[in-house]
């Protein structure tokens, strides 16, 4: 029978054989790449037995459409009561109201960690000559920075009065004619993010987190992140981490917090990809490492993501890139970051046999050269199918 996932009072999910998830099919070429993935999920949970109740819900163009609103509370709270939910890429309204519905369900449902795996999968094409030393898991914080949507419009009168105030109370320079943005930066949202990234490094095995700032300019802010990231090193991990710092540079056995900043780091996930492995940042550093090392594993269109509050046990994965509204129905675009998404979800409810099964067939899959249009183009001898074919080439690995 469906049943709803529930929280214990221990703080673990209990996922029943057949739990609820809801979904949000997405806009664009969501009708393409939802289908594909579904097959996959539904054929991969088969296989051990398993079987998802499938919930639709809507947001987006398609919600608009059926009821004048971007994203109805219906849809958060399907996703507030059920816990674990997944979804295709969303269209982001143009002018007024929400600016990002992806940026509402984090902040609607304190989702606190962008979580976003990244890693080469054999045979896909990458502008890299080792795409392999590529295995970094960005843990990016979610609801605070320049996200949090605090800011004024240039010539309003909130602009005038905040300008007026900060040059005359704070010793400020800031010109008449500009437009304000707050960029706020907690304690409890910068150790909740790390926190969960040290717990994540230690369940996993890896061996260090790198706290990726840029705090030699925004130091009460970044640099602050970073200085409370140690501070928690120190007062909860000491048995199990240490900060670099602390250390002089050899950790022993224990798990080795490190900082880098935000900019040199950009240039060393290229040059010294080896040397990262679980990164804890902040929003937009975050946005930016994601997109950057997607590059160099294929491309954003197989990046997954999920965003997660582990205390509440709420998570919502989903498609990382755009709609791409030119290709929709075309059933052609590449349904990976919705496919990779879904593994990370049968992770996040400990189906680990379910993850494990299709990240094996989708690489056997992309090594036989079976593969969509924007792989197909950049590699040799491939054979290029659609999208809806490329789910079942891959349920046919299974």
């Amino acid at each position: 029978m469906p049943s709803k996932i529930s929280m214990s009072p221990e703080g673990l999910l209990n996922v029943p054989e057949e739990p609820i998830i809801p979904f949000i099919r997405g806009d664009g070429t969501g009708v393409d790449i939802w289908p594909a993935s579904q097959i996959v999920f539904d054929a991969a949970a088969a296989k051990h037995g398993k079987k998802i109740a499938w919930k639709e819900v809507s947001a987006g163009q398609k919600a608009f459409d059926e009821s004048g609103e971007w994203l109805p509370q219906s849809t958060v709270d399907a996703f507030a009561d059920h816990l674990v939910g997944i979804k295709g890429p969303l269209t982001t309204p143009i002018g007024g109201g929400i600016r990002s519905l992806n940026v509402a369900l984090r902040q609607l449902l304190d989702l606190y960690v962008c979580l976003r795996p990244v890693r080469w999968f054999t045979g896909v094409p990458s502008p890299v000559r080792h795409p392999e030393k590529v295995d970094m898991v960005i843990f990016r914080e979610n609801t605070e920075d320049v996200y949090a949507g605090f800011e004024v419009e240039q010539g309003s009168s909130q602009a005038k009065e905040l300008i007026d105030y900060l040059n005359s109370k704070m010793g400020f320079n800031i010109r008449e004619d500009s437009g304000v943005g707050i960029k706020p930066v907690s304690v409890t949202g910068s150790k909740r993010l790390i926190r969960a990234a040290i717990e994540y490094a230690i369940r996993k095995n890896r061996k260090s987190v790198t706290m990726v700032h840029k705090g030699n300019i925004q130091k009460y802010t970044e640099g602050a992140f970073r200085k409370w990231g140690y501070e928690l090193v120190r007062e909860e991990f000491s048995d199990q981490a240490v900060g670099w710092d602390d250390c002089d540079g050899n950790p022993g056995d224990k798990i080795l917090v490190k900082d880098a900043i935000a900019d040199i780091t950009l240039q060393q996930v290229l040059t010294r990809p080896e040397d990262f492995d679980v990164i804890a940042t902040t929003n937009l550093n975050g946005d930016y490492l994601s997109d950057a090392l997607a590059a160099q594993v294929g491309g954003i269109g197989i990046a997954p993501g999920g965003n997660i509050n582990y205390v509440t046990g709420h998570g919502i994965f989903e498609a990382t890139h755009g709609t791409a509204p030119k290709y929709a129905g075309q059933d052609k675009v590449n349904p990976g970051s919705v496919i990779l998404s879904g593994v990370m979800m049968f992770e996040y409810l400990g189906w680990d046999e379910v993850a494990n099964d299709i990240v094996k067939a989708l690489e056997a899959t992309i090594a036989d050269k079976v593969v969509t249009y924007d792989f197909a183009r950049l590699m040799d001898g491939a054979k290029q199918v659609k999208c809806s074919e490329f789910g079942q080439e891959i349920v046919s690995r299974l």
